[in-house]
């Protein structure tokens, strides 16, 4: 029977001197078993993209942390799984996917109420679908929450699972502008999936035999999966917080920088690690930056795309970093390959925007596409994301960095690495399910 946390509760915390610890113990709500075991399915299956060949592992594959291991992925028209990934000769990406693809851990928790790298998908109680969205006039009640919302942008996305203009009927009802009603792009992949035996029978014990399927119930499947599999709550952190099992000496030692010194806590603050805001820190941009097609420059404006407010500029939500260890590259374009690197960019950004090392950007090549480093060859783009920088100078060792690292280890779960189903044998298409090369 699967069970989740069901109450919120305070936890008498370990001593460890004056640092703020996290004392809540996070939120989960409970499951459907029938529900979860659907959406495995369907994670795996290609039988949701515009041409049956992407899945949401494709991107999301549990062997690379949930993401890919790529700085910016490829979506349709690509074939292959995380550094291996490549561009199909005959049915070649339009660009690299905007933004880099984020970790799937503890998302089925209630404080994650904003997501993706922009916060453009939020609860909403005031509005009828309880969620404001980019698609505010294609939105549609019935959605579990912001995690089941959440599954219908990829989707829709023709750099994502859609696909190219005229390559399918998905491809051709998103280009058209029809997402929702009947013969829209939602409706087009609820019929594929209703049509096949063992899904409808699937969906009889979760929605009933009479009713028909529709996108949101596949949404709302995906998402009872994601918040089962890849809950991470049970890292030895975790374990330090609930029973004051001690760390080792050195991660020890990078707790106390972390929630002291080196002021990592007063934006990665909370249980995951993430306060939920958005900060600019002078990242690197790389790539063709989440743009409409039609503009021509690629910056990436971060949430300001979402709220309009100039403010907000370059700034992008703060990651949790739970099983970070597990979930290079890092930042919202994927621009630094390690930790160490990350780190060193948060002690001086700005400096560190300036003297990037373009080789640690890991992008599989892609012939055609614009060139990925146009932003960071326009000293005014530059020097606005600099200008934009909220971060303070701060020193730290060498062998201080080595014990935040440290300490970034022991907030991983590894028994959620795997997921607790794991990658299903096959799925209800018959298409293949993808798995890495080695």
């Amino acid at each position: 029977m699967i069970r989740a946390a069901c109450l919120l509760i305070l936890f008498a915390l370990p001593a460890h001197g004056d640092l703020p610890l996290p004392g809540n113990a996070p939120f989960f709500p409970a499951q459907n078993p029938e529900q979860v075991r659907l959406g495995r399915l369907l994670f795996y299956d290609p039988i949701l993209s515009g041409s049956r060949q992407v899945s949401c592992a494709s991107c999301h594959h549990p062997a690379f942390g949930t993401s890919d291991a790529l700085s910016l992925g490829l979506g349709d028209g690509a074939r292959g799984l995380g550094p291996d990934r490549r561009p199909d000769p005959e049915n070649m990406p339009e660009q690299r996917i905007p933004r880099n693809s984020q970790a799937l851990f503890n998302l089925g928790a209630a404080e994650f109420t904003h997501l993706f790298h922009d916060g453009r998908l939020e609860v909403d109680p005031a509005r009828p679908s309880g969620l404001r969205t980019p698609l505010e006039d294609e939105m549609v009640q019935g959605f579990s929450g912001a995690l089941s919302a959440q599954n219908m942008f990829p989707v829709l996305s023709p750099d994502e699972m859609a696909g190219h203009y005229g390559e399918s009927d998905v491809s051709v009802a998103v280009r058209r502008g029809m997402l929702t009603g009947e013969g829209g792009a939602w409706d087009i992949v609820a019929k594929r999936v209703a049509a096949i035996p063992a899904y409808r029978a699937a969906f009889d014990r979760v929605i009933g035999a009479e009713t028909p399927i529709r996108f949101t119930d596949i949404s709302n499947a995906l998402a009872a999966f994601i918040a089962w599999e890849w809950r991470a709550d049970d890292s030895p952190f975790d374990r330090y917080l609930r029973k004051g099992t001690p760390l080792p000496e050195d991660a020890a030692a990078g707790m106390a920088l972390f929630y002291g010194k080196a002021g990592c806590a007063d934006c990665h603050s909370g249980r995951f690690q993430t306060d939920h805001d958005f900060h600019a820190i002078a990242m690197p941009q790389i790539g063709p930056g989440k743009v409409e097609r039609f503009e021509s420059h690629q910056r990436d404006v971060g949430r300001m795309r979402v709220t309009g407010r100039a403010e907000d500029a370059y700034r992008f939500r703060t990651p949790s970093l739970r099983n970070v260890t597990a979930t290079p590259p890092y930042g919202h374009a994927g621009a630094y390959d390690t930790l160490m690197a990350v780190i060193r960019h948060h002690l001086d950004p700005v400096a560190s925007l300036s003297a990037y090392e373009r080789a640690q950007a890991v992008l599989p090549p892609l012939p055609g596409a614009a060139p990925d480093f146009t932003v960071m060859d326009t000293p005014e783009d530059l020097a606005a994301i600099a200008a934009a920088n909220e971060l303070a100078l701060q020193e730290l060792s060498d062998s201080e960095i080595a014990q935040l690292i440290a300490f970034l280890g022991s907030l991983t779960d590894r028994a959620s690495l795997a997921g607790r189903l794991g990658v299903p044998d096959e799925v209800p298409s018959g298409l293949p399910v993808e798995r890495p090369e080695n």
